[in-house]
């Protein structure tokens, strides 16, 4: 299954809300990735331009936007950034195919 990692921030409001009631916003995700055929493989609370990271295998693009559309409805988190993710066997076979792909293809410009 594809892997994803997730960016984003949470809303000033739900800052708000899980300061007067602490969550673990990784339960959360973990079940909608399970309703989405998926799974979650880590969550982490960051420092910096975003609030949290995800890292979720998902059956495909379609499961993962659903996922994300959902999240993003409730209007508690924003900004939301993914990134699909190879493993190292993956980028592997990609090199060694694009080496077969790469002799007959012509550059923009190319002559």
């Amino acid at each position: 299954m594809p892997i994803y990692i997730t960016q984003g921030r949470y809303t000033r409001e739900a800052i708000k809300g899980m300061i007067v009631k602490p969550e673990d916003r990784a339960d959360a995700v973990s079940r909608a990735m399970s309703k989405a055929g998926g799974r979650l493989i880590g969550y982490y609370v960051t420092f910096g331009e975003y609030d949290f990271l995800s890292i979720c295998e998902a059956p495909g693009d379609t499961q993962m936007m659903a996922t994300l559309l959902a999240a993003a409805s409730g209007g508690g988190v924003t900004d939301l950034r993914t990134t699909v993710a190879m493993t190292s066997t993956e980028a592997t076979g990609a090199f060694a195919a694009a080496g077969d792909l790469a002799p007959g293809f012509k550059s923009a410009g190319g002559v």
